[in-house]
């Protein structure tokens, strides 16, 4: 049995379609109305192979595929149809594509192992509603609960739960979505690499062994605003002068002073009043600090608070951090992981065990079963953006190691 390749990039193009920036790269936030028409693009294609879909009270869908014995637990397979606003085609569909692809190829040939499989579409993994990643699958692990789900809100100040709601799921039973490793059997996510280190070093596939945990932070700093050129230099407290003295320290951190796999970022900033003659009243923005270890994003994150007492005293600035949210570094499943090497190596295709820098809803999974996940090439390493790209070829590529992996074990 093997994917076909047709059939994988015909179903990528079209869930590209459902997007709301056409020409711009992909836009396609959970719970909006794009999102309600992939979602039920997905489900008719799976409800034709005989599968019962099923969505939770936040959002996350499942489909069963039936084994031999329907009261074994269920191997997993899938991942995210959400985009950021203007990425790519790519990140989180491939996942989903290849696990529809897994089970199309399993119904065509009139193949069922011992063991049930199930395609699942978690919702949110980007943040793009709320600020912070993985919400459906937080959720999902108990991680995240109604106090959460009050709490997150979009831009326009609507909370998750009530976004939750008018889009017609039930968030306030949210428990019913709390699974226990009883309930799965493993997970499997095959996912674009979102970096260059396979196309640099000229392979096809990595086989991920960890995932970085992320912590990320809101910083707000409060000066006072006054006029841009009748305010003395030596009179101000400039919040963004002190914004600007931290987020050189939070490159500096990342670079200089935590460990070889840290990484931190400043993505987000606002400034108000934003005006071009007028020193800001308040400033804030965000820090993303990544790593497989906690003790580097503890680092990182020592070091801001350290660097924000300094500020604080020398520019008279109010600064406070808050905490967005966050993830654990995960290593993966040996075990399911060596599978996954098996059936690398039947395609004869050069690849290399790696981690991930970024973070995957398989990462909240593997508190409670085993997971597995294998990495196709991006082009340029770019990701999360218009020019995001995986060849044709690379796509089928993975796509075969996953339904090796998956026939290996629902056997």
């Amino acid at each position: 049995m093997e994917t076909n390749l047709n059939r994988i990039m015909e179903t990528i193009g079209c869930l590209a379609a459902f997007n709301d920036t056409p020409g711009d790269g992909i836009t396609r936030f959970s719970f909006g109305e794009q999102d309600r028409k992939a979602r039920a693009y997905i489900t008719e294609i799976l409800e034709g192979l005989g599968m019962q879909v099923t969505v939770d009270a936040v959002g996350n869908m499942r489909a069963r595929y039936e084994g031999s014995d329907p009261k074994l637990a269920p191997l997993w397979v899938g991942s995210h149809i959400d985009s950021v606003r203007n990425g790519g085609q790519y990140d989180g569909i491939v996942g989903v594509v290849g696990a529809m692809e897994t089970v199309r190829v399993m119904h065509e040939n009139g193949y069922r192992g011992r063991r049930p499989v199930e395609v699942v579409i978690f919702a949110e993994e980007e943040g793009s509603n709320f600020g912070t990643t993985m919400v459906g699958s937080k959720v999902m692990t108990g991680n995240y609960g109604i106090e959460e789900l009050n709490h997150l809100k979009t831009p326009e100040g609507k909370t998750a739960f009530c976004t939750m709601k008018e889009f017609g799921l039930k968030p306030e039973q949210w428990k019913s979505a709390v699974i226990c490793p009883e309930d799965v059997y493993g997970m499997l996510e095959l996912h674009i690499e979102q970096a260059i280190v396979l196309e640099r070093e000229g392979l096809r596939l990595g086989v991920v062994k960890a995932i970085a945990g992320m912590r990320t932070l809101t910083i707000q700093i409060k000066g006072e605003s006054n006029h841009a050129g009748a305010t003395p230099m030596n009179m101000r407290r400039d919040p963004m002068a002190a914004a600007a003295r931290l987020i050189a320290a939070v490159q500096r951190f990342g670079t200089q002073e935590a460990f070889p796999t840290t990484v931190a970022t400043v993505g987000q900033i606002t400034c108000s009043p934003n005006m071009p003659n007028v020193i800001p009243a308040e400033v804030s923005f965000t820090v993303d600090i990544r790593d497989i270890t906690e003790e580097g994003i503890d680092l990182v994150t020592e070091l801001i608070e350290k660097e924000v007492a300094v500020l604080k005293k020398e520019t008279g600035v109010e600064i406070s951090i808050g905490l967005i949210g966050e993830s654990k570094p995960i290593h993966l499943s040996e075990q399911v992981t060596g599978i996954v090497e098996e059936a690398v190596k039947e395609t004869g295709a050069p690849y290399k065990c790696m981690n991930s820098g970024a973070v995957h809803d398989a990462a909240m999974l593997a508190e409670l079963t085993e997971v597995g996940m294998i990495f196709v090439p991006s082009h340029d390493g770019k990701s999360h953006t218009p020019t995001e790209y995986t060849g044709p070829e690379d796509i089928k590529l993975g796509a075969d190691v996953l339904l090796k992996t998956v026939l290996r074990l629902i056997k």
